[in-house]
């Protein structure tokens, strides 16, 4: 097949979808550069990237390579239809049926997946786990992340942009540093199960970090941004006058860890056990943005 022929087609995908390449790429779950140079033709999709497209697309994977309708192992067509689309339709075109996920079915093995990894561990999870938990077949697992590295960068990618979401969606809108810091650290004290989930699957993918190339990137590139995220906070907030003159990076280094360690503290303490809470973890953040960062107030 020609590889342009199946960028061409792939770009009507994305058109039809609606959204910028990157947030294609989001839902796909794959770096967005890695897409951006197989649609300019400097590499090439591999089969599993495929049949993400096809299934979060609405489309017969066949049509993305120039065949006929391919069967998909979890049944049906790529996209989990239940008939394959005839080839003389447009690649953008939806098929008469949605996938039955929500999102689709690689963001549901992806968000399952997650789940699994805060419940046990990443090495405890199997790939019939996933499956089961997706009501699905191992084949169709492998069909859309072929191996074990993938589907774990996979997880990563989806963690980091969910996170990175969240912190959008809480501070939009809010223009005072101090107070978008304080949210910033609320996001970051696992209260609520969703939160304690999260950051059992973060426990996990640092120590994968310290063993894998690909995942030990991701870290790199997610603490990077976050980091940045943080020093911009307090950059404004000097600017503001609510923080004192500091060395942006390294206040931000500093906080970051800070909120890194207290989690792990929290999570691997029993329940109840005094000074290693949510809360307690909650408050010395703060006593920590109040001693070393805020500004005096002058009217005092």
């Amino acid at each position: 097949m020609q590889q342009d022929e199946v960028a061409a087609r792939v770009r009507q995908v994305i058109d039809a979808a609606g959204v910028s390449a990157r947030e294609f790429a989001r839902r796909i779950v794959i770096d967005p550069s890695k897409l951006s140079r197989s649609l300019n033709g400097t590499r090439r999709f591999t089969a599993a990237e495929l049949a993400r497209i096809a299934d979060i697309g609405g489309v017969d994977v066949g049509l993305l390579i120039g065949a006929a309708g391919t069967a998909d192992p979890a049944g049906g067509t790529a996209g989990g239809a239940a008939s394959a689309v005839s080839p003389a339709r447009s690649p953008s075109a939806p098929r008469p049926t949605p996938p039955s996920p929500e999102g689709g079915r690689p963001l549901q093995i992806v968000r399952e997946t997650v789940r699994l990894i805060a419940e046990r561990g990443f090495h405890a999870v199997r790939v019939a786990d996933i499956a089961a938990a997706c009501h699905t077949s191992t084949a169709a697992i492998h069909y859309h992340f072929p191996g074990r590295d993938e589907l774990l960068e996979a997880a990563v990618r989806w963690c980091m942009d969910e996170d990175t979401r969240r912190r959008a969606d809480a501070t939009a809108g809010t223009r005072h540093a101090g107070d978008e810091l304080r949210l910033l650290i609320e996001l970051q004290t696992p209260r609520t199960e969703q939160q304690q989930r999260q950051w059992c699957v973060w426990l996990d993918l640092w120590a994968e970090a310290a063993r894998s190339t690909t995942v030990g990137r991701l870290h790199v590139e997610y603490y990077r941004q976050w980091r940045g995220t943080v020093a911009e906070v307090i950059r404004r907030g000097v600017e503001q006058g609510v923080f004192r003159p500091v060395d942006v990076d390294g206040a931000a280094l500093a906080l970051t860890a800070l909120i890194d360690g207290l989690a792990s503290q929290v999570l691997a303490a029993e329940p109840g056990s005094p000074g290693t809470g949510a809360q307690s973890m909650h408050d010395t953040l703060i006593a920590h943005v109040d001693a070393c960062l805020t500004a005096p107030d002058p009217s005092r």
